[in-house]
């Protein structure tokens, strides 16, 4: 039970936005509480569940908000539970999962390379991903349990390689931006590379994942995805503070008591695993780890990754995207990758032009 509530520190200090309050239990505990994170993170929750809601009631039978409520309660007709438990359910469930994991990982590569533009999508994880499903395609003509090990594969080796290149004396982010970046050149080459070597068949069931897309998601995909999430996103939060420490420069953050490269390590290899895993279940969707981070920022006004809110604003970008790639387009539905790609393209493109005036490029 709480004893005291006090103000938290004004702008520009500790608090950083004047809504901090500490929270001092009579056991002596302390908690820190940012009331206005906290607001951001249960609206962004409200708007990821009601999207997910959205989405289940779409499609050929669409349904209302209050029947998919009362189906995933135990109500509705042998129809709708058919519909609803096994169509919809884990397509929605996939996004939700992929969203949050794309997320925290978009919020610690950030926060680690200290750049806006440290981002799964640039740093050649996803081309990694890439490369290890159209290897199990094209060279083995590998079934879809067989493709999504080969992009977790394909993921965490390209992780290790640009973790090895990048380390002389510990990993520090200006040169892992740079071996990113390069990697991604060089593997998006190879993808290319196994296109060529593709028949039609394996060709069409390339561009088909590569494209990103949540159809046809069912549970083999859910319950990995989501014991993947279950280990990683604790483990990540769980470093939320050192995290917080590291924005301030290594110098201050030793002197804080942060082992620096060990939280770099343990936080990139939880984020690749995680990148790796969603990629594996959606195809590499792009853009949703560039833009959902800064986004919650800019809503919570907090320093720090802001882990939570970027997790949250990541599964309620990929949700809403795939809804508005069903219903805006009409008979010709995109895969949700394509939306995500044109609108994260013109985000990269307005943040390139913001670090340019600002003199950062």
């Amino acid at each position: 039970m709480s004893t005291t509530v006090k103000p938290g520190q004004g702008p520009g200090k500790a608090g950083g936005t004047g809504t901090a309050r500490a929270v001092r239990t009579r056991g002596g505990l302390s908690l820190r509480l940012d009331v206005r994170a906290v607001l951001v993170g249960l609206i962004l929750l409200a708007l990821a569940l009601a999207a997910g809601i959205a989405l289940i009631g779409s499609g050929d039978y669409p349904m209302t908000p209050a029947e998919v409520v009362a189906t995933l309660t135990g109500g509705g007709d042998a129809g709708q539970q058919f519909i609803v438990q096994d169509l919809r359910l884990p397509r929605v469930l996939v996004g939700l999962l992929v969203g949050a994991a794309f997320g925290v990982a978009g919020a610690v590569f950030q926060t680690v390379t200290r750049n806006p533009l440290g981002s799964p999508d640039v740093l050649g994880f996803a081309q990694g991903s890439s490369v290890g499903a159209l290897t199990a395609i094209v060279y083995f003509q590998a079934g879809t349990f067989a493709v999504a090990a080969g992009a977790v594969v394909g993921g965490v080796a390209t992780g290790l390689g640009i973790f090895l290149l990048a380390w002389k004396g510990g990993i520090h982010g200006y040169r892992f931006v740079l071996v990113g970046i390069g990697a991604s050149a060089m593997l998006y080459a190879m993808v290319l590379f196994l296109m060529t070597k593709a028949n039609i068949v394996e060709a069409t069931q390339a561009t088909t994942w590569m494209t990103g897309s949540l159809s046809g998601r069912d549970w083999d995909q859910v319950w990995p995805l989501a014991a993947v999430c279950a280990v990683c996103l604790p483990l990540v939060l769980s470093y939320g503070r050192p995290l917080r420490m590291l924005e301030m420069g290594d110098d201050a953050a030793y002197a804080l008591g942060v082992r620096v490269d060990r939280v770099r390590v343990v936080v990139l290899l939880a984020a690749v695993v995680l990148v790796a895993s969603a990629t594996a279940a959606a195809g590499p969707i792009a853009f949703v780890a560039l833009t959902a981070p800064p986004l919650a920022r800019r809503l919570t006004r907090s320093p720090g990754p802001n882990l939570v809110p970027a997790a949250l604003m990541g599964a309620v970008l990929l949700v809403a995207a795939d809804w508005s790639a069903q219903q805006v387009f009409g008979a010709d539905q995109l895969p949700v990758g394509v939306l995500t790609g044109v609108l994260g393209g013109g985000y990269l493109l307005w943040l390139l032009a913001t670090e340019r005036r600002a003199g950062r490029i």
